[in-house]
């Protein structure tokens, strides 16, 4: 898909070509399948501290580094691939983060095997409903709401990593359970028209 952006969400940083890409494609989109969930999850549990289009330079290289994002593969690694990770430029080389990456997966697969898959479980927690929020401005954007306080307390008591309260707000807004494009970027409108098309509910918050 490509989208001709005649408004835009105030923190593209619009003179990044790639930033751009990823906002008018896939920001926001909701996330229906378990391994796209998986990847996002990587990705932002790898930002915490960091900005996202650190982490965004350098995803061809977590997709490399964590076997295309096969969370059954990735629950295999041993010790000796976290030391190897350790040494691969193309990521973050946090020994914590690339360790929590693989206990996510653990802990990932065990909620599939309970739930029948992930997207089960983390859509309960918006009751299969698309939060849309009103934002007009930057300072409109939160950090963390009593949603992803909810989720990030949750994904902890089952074991994940990283998974703090701001890092799990933005993979909401990321997979698309929250939508808070502004309320003049165009995508804001094309996303809720997608997803109604696909039977999805949504509400205004």
């Amino acid at each position: 898909m490509t989208t001709e952006i005649t408004c835009t969400c105030p923190w593209l940083d619009t003179t990044k070509a790639d930033y751009v890409k990823y906002h008018d494609e896939e920001w926001g989109v909701p996330v229906l399948e378990d391994n796209k969930m998986f990847e996002y999850i990587v990705l932002e549990s790898a930002q915490a501290g960091l900005s996202w289009y650190t982490i965004l330079k350098r995803r061809d290289g977590y997709r490399k580094a964590f076997a295309n994002f096969d969370v059954e593969k990735v629950a295999q690694f041993t010790l000796a691939d976290e030391e190897r990770l350790v040494l691969d430029a193309s990521i973050i080389r946090h020994k914590g983060k690339i360790a929590a990456t693989v206990n996510n997966a653990k802990c990932f697969i065990a909620i599939q095997k309970e739930f029948g898959s992930f997207i089960k479980y983390i859509w309960a927690f918006v009751d299969n409903k698309v939060q849309v929020n009103d934002i007009k401005q930057l300072g409109d954007y939160p950090a963390t709401s009593p949603l992803s306080d909810e989720l990030s307390k949750d994904l902890k008591k089952r074991g994940f990593k990283f998974v703090g309260s701001t890092t799990i707000y933005a993979h909401l807004q990321a997979s698309g359970l929250i939508n808070d494009h502004s309320n003049d970027c165009i995508r804001k409108q094309e996303i809720i028209d997608s997803y109604q098309a696909l039977g999805l509910k949504w509400q205004q918050c």
